[in-house]
């Protein structure tokens, strides 16, 4: 949400999606997240900026291997900066820039993302962090306004700790979205 309220561009292009995909007569569904490519694309950008562990879970290397031109001893413990290699300058144009449509048709930059791990130790929950990271935001998405408290962007200065989490928690307004009243309503009873 930090990301998208200082890209209000990208809210709104993610709302026109969901209005488009889905309508104001219902609420996003788990079968409708296919059809919603600009979302998923906020996702991937989302996790390439800021991966939930930074770090991915270590290994120990099993035999005596050059890596990059680097030994690497049999029993070494290895720690794979996700977030490092997330933010390479030679992998991502303008890497520190949150731009959701470097995702759009580009299946192969899926390739070089790996916040939750790569190959036999990949992380079970990827997929169904993914739906339900997915609807959450979606719903966000579909159901209110959101705006920032002020005209300054929201502070996106990092933290201590092995998630990396934000220095300064998020504030927002938000306001139910006129189109989704009728489905609100409908909720509470």
């Amino acid at each position: 949400m930090t990301l998208l309220l200082n890209n209000p561009q990208a809210l709104k292009k993610a709302a026109a999606e969901i209005d488009a995909q889905v309508g104001s007569e219902r609420l996003i569904q788990e079968y409708d997240m296919p059809n919603l490519l600009y979302l998923h694309c906020i996702f991937n950008e989302v996790l390439r900026l800021y991966p939930a562990g930074p770090l991915l879970v270590p290994h120990e290397s099993r035999k005596n291997v050059t890596l990059g031109g680097y030994e690497i001893p049999q029993g070494t413990m290895l720690l794979v900066n996700a977030y490092h290699i997330h933010r390479d300058p030679s992998l991502w144009d303008e890497p520190t820039k949150f731009k959701p449509e470097r995702f759009e048709g580009k299946a192969e930059l899926a390739k070089r993302m790996i916040p939750f791990g790569m190959g036999r130790r990949r992380c079970p929950g990827e997929g169904l962090a993914i739906r339900q990271v997915g609807l959450v935001l979606g719903t966000f998405i579909q159901c209110f306004d959101w705006e920032r408290i002020g005209e300054e962007l929201v502070d996106l200065t990092e933290g201590s700790g092995l998630s990396v989490p934000k220095a300064v928690p998020l504030e927002a307004l938000y306001r139910p979205r006129h189109a989704m009243m009728k489905v609100l309503s409908g909720l509470s009873t």
